[in-house]
Parts: structure tokens; C-alpha cells; sequence
């Protein structure tokens, strides 16, 4: 869910998630995920509130914000079309579909289109490696890509 709410409630929503993992052993990713389950991303207001309060620095919970591909540090668009880039998927075309897909979409990865509709995101490896190049739309994998059914899934989340 991507919401859009003051920085006050942010922090105190960051607090409340916080103290629901705060007792479990190595609570950051926990309490990471629950942040981006809640606001589709993790908000900039939270680092520090979380940093304070598990006594860490900003750029040790920065440093893991950005270690994983999954967090997001804005909010995606409504759909989120990622596409793999591990080596069985590259050595399989997967370079030429990636630039078919940013093409498609006219954003790189990292980026939403202009009207909020489409996230491009890289992601290392979805386990279908016999299957390559693939990619996941909004959580469904899709395997043996190739231009024509990459253009049908740009078009499925264009429509």
C-alpha cells in the first residue's frame, strides 16, 4: 500500500512497528518489512527514528535499506514489473529484453512511469533459471520471455 502521511504519523506509526519487533533477535529486517508492508516503501522519517531506537547509526540502517533490492526508498507504482538480471537470465537475452522494457516503458530501473502506473526494478535471480530470461509482474513470475511476451505484459499494465 503506498500512502502519503505527515512526518509526525510516519514516526509514530515507525514507533509502533519498532516495539512490535524491537524483542526479536537481529529485529532491523523485520521491522524493515513491515515498514514497506505499510507504507509500500521505506520513508527517509523512519531511518533515524530506527536508528535511535535499536542504537544504531543512520548509515548502518541506510547501508541495509540499500544492501536489499526489495526495500524501496519511495513509494512504487501500481504495478511493479521486475525483471531479472542474474546470469542465466542474461546469457539468455535477458540485457536485450531489459532495454526492450525501458524502451516500452520510456524509465530505466529505479524509476516509475510519469503517471505512476509502472515500476521497472532489477531483481537477482526468481529461481527460474531453466526458464530464463524471466520477470515478476505484482508477484507473478513469468518465465521463457521473449519480446513478444514482454511487450503483452507492458501492455497488460498499461491498460
Amino acid at each position: 500500500m503506498n500512502i502519503h502521511l505527515p512526518r509526525a504519523d510516519v514516526a509514530e506509526q515507525t514507533l509502533a512497528i519498532i516495539d512490535e519487533f524491537k524483542g526479536l533477535e537481529g529485529p532491523l529486517l523485520p521491522i524493515l518489512h513491515a515498514l514497506q508492508d505499510e507504507f509500500g516503501y521505506v520513508p527517509q522519517e523512519s531511518m533515524p527514528v530506527i536508528a535511535r531506537e535499536l542504537n544504531l547509526s543512520r548509515a548502518e540502517v541506510y547501508g541495509v535499506v540499500t544492501f536489499y533490492h526489495d526495500f524501496r526508498e519511495h513509494p512504487a507504482g501500481r504495478h511493479v514489473l521486475k525483471l531479472c538480471r542474474a546470469e542465466a537470465c542474461q546469457s539468455m537475452g535477458g540485457d536485450r529484453l531489459a532495454d526492450r522494457a525501458k524502451a516500452l516503458l520510456g524509465i530505466d530501473f529505479h524509476e516509475t512511469t510519469p503517471d505512476g502506473e509502472v515500476t521497472l526494478e532489477p531483481v537477482y535471480c526468481l529461481g527460474l533459471c531453466s526458464c530464463s530470461p524471466s520477470a515478476m509482474l505484482d508477484g507473478e513470475v513469468h518465465g521463457r520471455l521473449d519480446d513478444a511476451a514482454l511487450e503483452a505484459l507492458v501492455e497488460e499494465v498499461r491498460r
